[in-house]
């Protein structure tokens, strides 16, 4: 029996964040960010959506997402987890090896207040390791479009 559709209306700000599964660290080495962004940007030219901010830490990424349309969160989510996730088993020699995120990815509806200030706020102010809070170690930033 097939999942039932998420319900993510365009207009509307989004907090989007995914997990890996059993802590997994998926983003240890420089290559493995670059990778991820690579795939972020060609999520973006196939499925374009307005990206507020993102923070990619060692084992889930955070993003505050602003779609204009229905179905618009789905497809760049759907797209970007699936392929990461192909990309990373290829590259980590481990296809086969179970699911890389713990499940869907989630989301939750951010106002367009103080609500989002604080999640803004608070993305560029996440915890890294030590070390990590400057350079491509970081993976956080800023896209508008």
């Amino acid at each position: 029996m097939p999942r039932t559709a998420r319900v993510a209306p365009g207009g509307f700000v989004y907090h989007v964040l995914n997990r890996s599964a059993g802590k997994r660290h998926l983003f240890a080495k420089d290559a493995d960010f670059e990778a991820f962004q690579r795939v972020m940007s060609e999520a973006h030219q196939r499925h374009p959506i307005r990206i507020l901010a993102f923070a990619v830490l060692s084992n889930h990424w955070h993003f505050l997402v602003w779609p204009e349309e229905d179905g618009q969160l789905t497809e760049f989510f759907r797209w970007l987890t699936h392929t990461h996730a192909m990309r990373w088993r290829v590259a980590h020699r481990t296809v086969g090896y179970g699911p890389l995120y713990q499940g869907r990815f989630k989301r939750f509806p951010v106002q367009c207040d103080e609500h989002l200030l604080t999640v803004l706020r608070s993305s560029s102010g996440i915890r890294r390791r030590p070390g990590w809070s400057s350079g491509p170690n970081c993976g956080a930033g800023v896209v508008c479009r």
